[in-house]
């Protein structure tokens, strides 16, 4: 049995929805994985206390606003990222990245500049711009209210799915982790977790995964560049290399063959052409976990699309529950992806446990949609706390990295005689080695 010492601030993560609540039982179930995947390699006689601070949790889940490089805060959104009046109600878009926000001024036939792309969609209906602009590979989702997104197809195929969502591929023989001892606890010592994720749910999960002891490297294709203060946020406790799954199939193989996780964050089914479904894994490398994780989910009309926090609450309601009748809101964080992230890296500590004792390739899935459905029907309000949420101080941190000076926050996953910060900070991108040290 876990013991867990909840620290409840008020001002945490404060809004309409009960986001606190959400994040704090997300980052729980993560630590409790832990805790119980470090007390079987240890050998201990009970389960180490978990602790779950209000105060780490919040500030976790805004890592990319108080992450500094060198003394500069990093770009969360750019300009063309963020809502626009339709001719019947609001879109929302996201242009971060370069070819999405081509794509998305292609179809709307303008210029890079806000006053154009404003004008442009002002004219448009909302689904219009949600289907055209998803046609030509950008990303636009129309905002709906909770009941409307309850009755469209996804949202119900959607709500039909478990939040976590796990199966066993085969029979494979237990995979026998060493024994741990010593301070710090690392429950995924020694394990290899290769990282084929981005923004943000997935590099949140392994950037957990290296804090607790796991070799997480991440592999990237050459183009294009993940986002410099993106990859700095998430880049904790990992190793960073590129490699082109076209190309270098036998690189890629090799790694495989000495990889006990993989973890992938892009589309369901995008990268089955590679070898990468998990049957396919499991065939080649019995024993191994697959956690995948998406934003719609892999079932649905939706399935194949591209989507991120903000665009999955506008979806499934959650903006217009925190906004009003001037104008969409947002949650108080992108807890979505946070939350997601540390359900998947417990997931993958769970499975490990259960391979400790019945053996097994196994299979866990999230999607960011499902934890949206939660955060809307399953998650309660409780009471504000005897404690005050006063600012990330306490949870900040600072270093020296290849980036240069960081200032970052401190992961909020906790149990007794476990790690409080990552062993190494975040490489360039693409700096390391595509192998196994």
């Amino acid at each position: 049995m876990t013991v867990i010492k909840t620290m409840v601030r008020e001002g945490a993560l404060q809004g309409r929805l009960p986001a606190r609540e959400l994040a704090r039982a997300c980052v729980e179930s993560c630590a409790s994985a832990a805790a119980g995947l470090a007390a079987l390699r240890a050998g201990l006689d009970r389960v180490p206390e978990v602790r779950v601070d209000d105060g780490a949790v919040a500030t976790a889940f805004h890592s990319e606003r108080h992450l500094l490089v060198d003394g500069r805060a990093p770009v969360t959104f750019a300009p063309l990222s963020r809502f626009w009046r339709t001719s019947d109600g609001w879109v929302r878009t996201h242009a971060n990245y370069p070819h999405h926000r081509a794509r998305l001024l292609g179809v709307l036939g303008v210029p890079e500049d806000v006053g154009a792309v404003e004008a442009a969609l002002a004219e448009r209906t909302s689904a219009e711009v949600e289907e055209s602009v998803y046609a030509a590979g950008g990303l636009a989702v129309a905002l709906r209210t909770p009941e409307e997104w309850a009755a469209h197809e996804q949202g119900a195929e959607v709500a039909r799915r478990p939040l976590v969502e796990h199966e066993r591929l085969d029979e494979a023989r237990a995979r026998v982790l060493a024994p741990i001892d010593g301070t710090p606890l690392l429950p995924a010592a020694g394990v290899r977790v290769l990282d084929l994720t981005r923004v943000l749910a997935g590099p949140v999960a392994t950037r957990t995964l290296a804090l607790l002891g796991a070799d997480v490297l991440r592999l990237d294709p050459p183009y294009p560049p993940e986002l410099p203060d993106q990859h700095a946020d998430t880049g904790f406790g990992k190793r960073s290399a590129l490699l082109d799954l076209a190309a270098d199939r036998a690189a890629f193989e090799e790694l495989l063959a000495g990889a006990d996780v993989v973890v992938t964050g892009y589309r369901p089914g995008a990268l089955d052409r590679f070898g990468l479904s998990p049957r396919a894994l499991a065939e080649r490398r019995p024993g191994i976990v697959v956690a995948q994780v998406s934003a719609w989910g892999a079932f649905g009309p939706w399935a194949g699309r591209r989507g991120f926090d903000s665009l999955v609450q506008v979806a499934t309601g959650i903006a217009a529950v925190e906004g009003s009748k001037e104008a969409p809101g947002a949650l108080p964080a992108q807890a979505l992806d946070h939350g997601t992230g540390y359900l998947l890296a417990g997931a993958v500590l769970r499975a490990l446990t259960e391979q400790a004792s019945e053996g097994g390739s196994r299979f866990v899935r999230l999607a960011l949609a499902r934890t949206a459905q939660w955060l809307l029907n399953g998650v309660t309000a409780g009471p504000a706390g005897e404690l005050s949420y006063d600012g990330p101080g306490p949870w900040l941190a600072e270093t020296n990295s290849a980036l240069g000076p960081l200032r970052y926050a401190l992961p909020p996953v906790s149990f007794t005689g476990g790690p409080v910060d990552w062993t190494r900070p975040p490489t360039l991108w693409g700096s390391d080695s595509a192998r196994w040290d």
